[in-house]
């Protein structure tokens, strides 16, 4: 097992990894910039190194300051977490060239499926269904409008390197794609350093359904079942609960083999998810992007399965065996996860601030995985996630009836915050009947 770990992250992610770090008796490096200075995971770690000011391009996403706390402090391995260089396979290709370890997929995986269109094709090849869209970059406004005409109206228009839900836009006709097109276009270049765009079929009523996958160290790729996503703001995942109730036996049989092919396309190796489109009217499914790292929403699958994806990574990473046998994979109730957010609860734009009350609902099937406490300031420099508050039962009404609860507990005063928003949520008769789909939030607002 690696001895050293450092988490190139911040916030409750950070804390996650640390945890579980700690409990394998492995000593964890934090790095931090100067506004999380006071956070709990730069306390919790055996060792913090501050790597820059406030701005991630100078501080969590600074390669050469992460590298240099890395030989400093004698890690061995890093673990990215979600976000920042995750998914960047140029740092992952760095840390191994250094002789750190990489707590994560291979740069080629990364490469191979960070391109939405490369990515698109290669799933189509291994048999895993895609919706209509274009096999290469819409290179300029006429050849979008042309591929748009061929696919039908209306389309989704999407940034290739995007991913978090940006980058996108929807057109019902061609004067909305030439608007969009441009937008999307602009905001790829600025955000990503790349103005590739593709176009694809958009579903106005569809699920948001996930795969859970892992790739061992023997090669072989497993996936330990699916997440539903479909509560978005701004196509952003709000809530997340496993097992979908939109998935009936044998479309989970389906969706996990081909969440499985997926990984074996590009010999994909330790935590990664599949997400998919789901029409809840045929049963139909199809691709739409793999995310090369551990998920926001991963809690759900540890209660549903038992074990902790982190560790599992941990092992991959050093070459060992899972903690569980992949032939007997048992699932066994239910869990859903609210993202509790620094944010208006009504229109969900960002309100930083003191925290000077923080209360975190306890009991059975109830956790938090929280980057904050009272007293800390929640700064503008970041994403505005305070925590994830997780409950499970041994049935989806059982867990719906903790959630309630739970979030009638949670107590945070200072910035804004949506826990009201699930509170309303959780009274919901569509969400409640679990028969919704990815426009749920904009009908309630």
């Amino acid at each position: 097992m690696i001895e050293s770990l450092l988490v190139a992250n911040r916030g409750e992610i950070a804390r996650r990894i640390i945890r579980t770090a700690k409990r394998l008796g492995i000593r964890v490096i934090a790095v931090h910039s100067e506004a999380d200075a006071d956070l709990p995971f730069v306390a919790e770690a055996d060792e913090a190194v501050l790597i820059g000011p406030p701005n991630p391009a100078l501080s969590y996403r600074n390669t050469e300051a992460i590298l240099a706390a890395a030989k400093s402090t004698g890690a061995q391995a890093i673990h990215p977490g979600y976000g920042f260089l995750s998914e960047n396979a140029e740092f992952a290709r760095t840390v191994e060239a250094s002789g750190l370890i990489w707590v994560g997929p291979d740069a080629d995986a990364i490469t191979a499926m960070g391109d939405k269109i490369n990515a698109r094709n290669l799933m189509a090849a291994a048999g895993v269904p895609v919706a209509p869209g274009t096999t290469d970059p819409a290179a300029d406004l006429d050849a979008a409008v042309t591929a748009a005409a061929e696919i039908g109206y209306p389309v989704m228009v999407k940034a290739a390197a995007g991913g978090g839900g940006m980058g996108m836009g929807v057109a019902a006709d061609e004067a909305t794609l030439r608007t969009e097109y441009d937008k999307v276009r602009a905001f790829a270049e600025r955000m990503f350093g790349d103005g590739s765009v593709l176009i694809e079929r958009y579903f106005p009523r569809v699920r948001h359904v996930e795969v859970q996958i892992l790739g061992l160290a023997d090669g072989r790729v497993v996936a330990l079942g699916e997440r539903e996503c479909s509560v978005q703001r701004r196509n952003q995942k709000l809530v997340e609960e496993s097992p979908s109730p939109a998935v009936s036996p044998e479309l989970r049989s389906r969706l996990l083999a081909a969440a499985v092919r997926a990984g074996e396309a590009v010999g994909y190796r330790n935590a990664g998810t599949v997400e998919c489109l789901l029409d809840p009217a045929t049963g139909e499914f199809f691709f739409l992007e793999m995310n090369t790292r551990l998920q926001v929403e991963h809690p759900v699958t540890e209660y549903v399965y038992g074990i902790d994806l982190v560790e599992e990574q941990l092992r991959v990473a050093s070459g060992l065996a899972p903690t569980f046998d992949p032939a007997a994979l048992t699932p066994s109730g239910h869990a859903i996860e609210m993202r509790i957010n620094a944010e208006d609860p009504k229109r969900f734009l960002p309100g930083p601030g003191v925290i000077r009350t923080w209360v975190e609902p306890t009991g059975e099937g109830v956790r938090v995985d929280s980057g904050y406490t009272e007293g800390n300031t929640v700064t503008p420099f970041y994403d505005s996630l305070l925590a994830k508050l997780i409950v499970s039962g041994a049935t989806r009404d059982e867990a719906l009836d903790r959630a309630k609860a739970a979030v009638a507990a949670f107590q945070i005063e200072g910035p804004k915050n949506n826990v009201p928003f699930f509170a309303e949520l959780l009274t919901n008769d569509e969400f409640l009947s679990g028969a919704y789909d990815t426009s749920i939030v904009s009908r309630m607002r």
